[in-house]
């Protein structure tokens, strides 16, 4: 679904979350005149640009709706279908690969999957970058969605795992 975005609308940007649309600017890049959407990134004030052609391929897109958000709460209170049992360097690639479509769902699936991996098992560097972004990414859209606090949602999103799982550490017969 090809959709525009007005200025002052919130959009997600895939691998950095919540943006807000600052402006549609006309810049010529490598001699072809192309018009972007000014992006600003509401996590870091980075701004970003946007090719307004490549917005939709790139995986622009707007925030969930409000009624979706019990549905993400949902699925991330079930557990994965399968923990994934590949080498860390195969699991991290799909990870980003899920983190780079920009689906909600994708991103949650991948912040549910560490969370049960990481009671299984001491997570490597790379995942526990890859389960910081992604709870990020969701906890992130969840509060601009619902108006309230990152640290509020991201407490209320947490309090979905059960408690071994929050904790993080691998269980006794593991050590």
């Amino acid at each position: 679904m090809n959709r525009s975005f007005r200025i002052g609308e919130l959009a997600v940007y895939p691998t950095r979350g919540v943006t807000q649309v600052l402006g549609i600017e006309s810049r010529e890049v490598s001699g072809i005149r192309q018009t972007f959407y000014h992006l600003r990134v509401a996590s870091s004030d980075e701004r970003i640009f946007v090719p307004i052609s490549k917005a939709h391929s790139i995986g622009l897109r707007p925030l969930i709706a409000r009624e979706e958000v019990s549905r993400v709460f949902e699925f991330l209170k079930t557990r994965p279908v399968k923990i994934v049992r590949q080498n860390w360097n195969r699991r991290l690639r799909e990870y980003n690969e899920k983190l780079m479509r920009g689906s909600i769902y994708d991103v949650a699936e991948v912040m549910r999957e560490l969370y049960y991996l990481r009671y299984q098992k001491i997570l490597s560097f790379g995942e526990k970058k890859v389960l910081e972004t992604a709870r990020d990414l969701l906890v992130g859209e969840i509060a601009a969605v619902t108006e309230r606090e990152v640290s509020e949602v991201q407490e209320q999103v947490e309090s979905l795992f059960p408690a071994e799982q929050r904790a993080g550490a691998p269980s006794s017969a593991e050590q």
